[in-house]
């Protein structure tokens, strides 16, 4: 420390020197404390990772055991168990075919629609400051904190007031009402990746648009938007997964009646409540093989996108 300097330097810690409470510390032991933490980080976050593998591993394990005791069972054996299994007995199931094709129309509208609110609302939270900014904000973290079942009962006891009761005979207790219980949820998720994505982009850029003459939505579709396509794709699978798996809002304001409002997360629960364990299983692993699906394909497309991006855009 030299004279006037009013506190002492600040030095990093030298390979081989003392530690922070003054003992030597050599470069073996400091390999192996760095070692020891890292491994302690691994334990305590991988006991997480370690129940989601053993939940997808204990469905698979299940589907196999019923498939071994049905091929014990019939003179065909295996043979049986390929054409007759019970991942494509579910499939075959009338049915689960129409919850299947209710999931993948009513996702993607869903997703839809809830990236056409995201990335206004995303934009405007974070390029603006207006009163009434924080309340917005807390406002859109209701869906995300309030139980599932509440966001239904509240959808069901609104369509009781006009003019939202003008609609009610169409939409409660019919296919739209799976929509909209879906896109009340997903939409806070993709609200709040769009606004993180805005967060992230430089508004230098659309300054820099407006100086040349651009107003606010040419700067916003020429500059911002672009930039923002990859979170967008983010948004739309954030949303459209989280649709997928929806289950309390649609039992109450949808219902789970068979062969029309019957989506495949209600499908497991009346497949629980009739005894058939197989085919809730079955259909439980279709929704993570649906889900693993998009999200590989979103991380692909990403990884793509931001290579593009890298190779075509020079960076400041």
């Amino acid at each position: 420390m030299t004279t006037g300097d009013a506190h002492p330097r600040e030095t990093s810690p030298r390979v081989g020197g003392p530690d922070a409470w003054g003992r030597p510390h050599s470069p073996g032991t400091l390999a192996l404390s760095n070692r020891l933490f890292f491994a302690a980080l691994a334990i305590l976050g991988g006991t997480y990772v370690v129940l989601i593998v053993a939940m997808l591993a204990a469905d698979a394990a299940f589907m196999l055991q019923q498939s071994w005791s049905r091929a014990m069972r019939d003179p065909a054996g295996w043979q049986s168990v390929l054409a007759h299994n019970p991942m494509l007995t579910a499939l075959r199931d009338p049915k689960i075919q129409y919850s299947i094709w209710l999931s993948m129309i009513s996702c993607t509208v869903t997703a839809i629609l809830s990236c056409l609110v995201a990335v206004p609302l995303g934009y405007l939270m974070s390029r603006t400051r207006f009163a009434g900014r924080q309340l917005l904000d807390a406002i859109l973290d209701i869906p995300v904190v309030l139980p599932p079942l509440v966001i239904g009962l509240s959808l069901l006891i609104l369509f009781q007031y006009p003019p939202w009761s003008w609609t009610a005979r169409s939409i409660v207790y019919q296919v739209p009402a799976v929509i909209v219980a879906q896109w009340a949820v997903a939409s806070a998720f993709a609200v709040r990746t769009m606004k993180s994505t805005f967060d992230h982009i430089d508004p230098r850029c659309e300054q820099v648009a407006i100086s040349l003459g651009c107003n606010r939505l040419q700067a916003f579709a020429w500059v911002a938007f672009p930039e923002a396509t990859r979170g967008l794709v983010t948004a739309f699978t954030l949303a459209w997964a989280r649709s997928l798996g929806e289950f309390g809002p649609l039992l109450i304001f949808a219902g789970a009646t068979r062969m029309k409002t019957e989506v495949l997360s209600t499908t497991v629960f009346l497949e629980m409540n009739v005894g058939n364990i197989e085919a809730a299983v079955a259909v439980s692993l279709l929704m993570v093989m649906a889900a693993i699906v998009v999200l590989v394909i979103t991380r692909v497309w990403g990884a793509s996108y931001e290579e593009t991006i890298s190779g075509h855009t020079p960076h400041p």
